[in-house]
């Protein structure tokens, strides 16, 4: 492995997310190579002997990914400040930390991938990337011609716009 990031090392090894590990920098938690360790600095687990809180980092994680089917009633995050239940609770046999990738909302079903692999994760979720996201959406009785005009201009979330594309002459059939 070549060197990266320590907090990406850290995050890789399945020890905590790259905010908590970049938190654990800034307290003094991690040495490399014996010296204090500094945020934003490189290192390679397989050269480089790094610690956390004096124990020596135990290898690199195996990059994993997992298809998950997310029941209603469940949130996609690993941790939900309002403790309701999340995805979390159908992981816990996977060894290692691993965290959703994207988001379906608390009543929305469906697949969603999860993950240990932190640059899969940006590569899919970043717009940058453009990779494009498909949604069936079930309604009871007619859309109404105007609402699907109005929705084709996108919505406005919590965290931002979203965009929407066309259906591409895809009917839509009644439930």
């Amino acid at each position: 492995m070549a060197q990266s990031r320590l907090q990406k090392v850290l995050a890789e090894a399945g020890l905590a997310s790259r905010r908590e590990a970049e938190r654990w920098i800034e307290q003094g938690r991690v040495t490399v190579n014996g010296q204090k360790a500094i945020l934003g600095q490189q290192a390679d687990p397989c050269r480089d002997r790094i610690e956390v809180d004096g124990k020596p980092l135990q290898g690199v994680q195996v990059k994993t990914t997992y298809l998950l089917y997310k029941p209603a009633g469940y949130v996609t995050t690993v941790k939900d400040p309002e403790g309701r239940q999340t995805v979390m609770k159908f992981l816990d046999g996977v060894p290692g930390r691993v965290f959703p990738v994207g988001r379906l909302d608390l009543n929305t079903e469906g697949l969603l991938l999860v993950t240990n692999d932190g640059d899969l994760a940006q590569k899919l979720m970043h717009p940058s990337h453009q990779v494009e996201k498909t949604y069936l959406v079930k309604v009871r009785g007619k859309i109404d011609p105007e609402a699907i005009k109005k929705l084709s201009g996108g919505l406005r979330l919590d965290d931002g716009p979203t965009a929407f594309l066309s259906p591409r002459g895809r009917s839509f059939p009644e439930l």
